[in-house]
């Protein structure tokens, strides 16, 4: 979207694992994608629930006496819907972590009223995982716009067996296959992922096998 000079920004609701910095707890993952939005965003807009332990984020959130709420999230979305072309909001440790007593990640999705992407990390089991993953989402009453396959090892034994079986029997169209990198660069990656991601309207991407 950016190459076509679409105005881009992402954000990363929740995450656990953060460095304590003189500014205050930064994920490196969230500093990435404040450093790609098209627009200079403050960090806590990009990611305002931020917890140090690299743990499930709802244990992480107890350790710390804090909560998850759905609702602030949801009014920090619609905030940056506001002010850009595009949002892309990026999951955090799967379909079904919880992030309270009550809700999942899956309850999210819903309040975000979102398209979801599924990231598939191409390893042994990705495709249980995977398949497992598209049935909750269906189930749960989200759009599943489609899936990335995303190469996390140097090799994988039968990958194009198993990419071919996702093909078939993932009931969303296949949005690209990212090759194993030692860098993930922005632009190397775009290339590697289909147009019709560009066809979305809000995007949230759930990662399979990643996080």
């Amino acid at each position: 979207l950016q190459q076509r000079g679409e105005q881009v920004v992402g954000m990363k609701p929740i995450a656990s694992g953060a460095a304590d910095t003189d500014q205050g707890l930064r994920n490196e993952d969230a500093l990435r994608i404040q450093a790609q939005s098209s627009l200079e965003l403050p960090y806590q807009q990009v990611n305002p629930f931020v917890f140090q332990p690299a743990i499930a984020p709802h244990l992480a959130a107890f350790q710390t006496g804090e909560s998850i709420d759905i609702s602030d999230i949801v009014d920090g979305y619609q905030s940056l819907a506001e002010g850009s072309e595009h949002v892309l909001v990026e999951g955090v440790g799967g379909w079904h972590v919880p992030l309270g007593d009550q809700d999942t990640l899956a309850d999210l999705a819903r309040a975000l009223e979102l398209p979801v992407v599924m990231v598939v990390g191409m390893r042994l089991g990705c495709l249980n995982h995977a398949l497992m993953t598209a049935e909750c989402m269906l189930n749960a009453g989200v759009s599943f716009a489609g899936w990335v396959a995303n190469q996390v090892e140097p090799e994988m034994a039968a990958r194009e067996e198993n990419l071919a079986t996702l093909r078939t029997w993932l009931p969303a169209p296949c949005l690209g296959e990212i090759p194993y990198l030692e860098a993930a660069d922005p632009e190397v990656v775009a290339g590697y992922l289909s147009d019709l991601l560009c066809d979305l309207t809000g995007l949230s991407v759930d990662h399979c096998l990643q996080d």
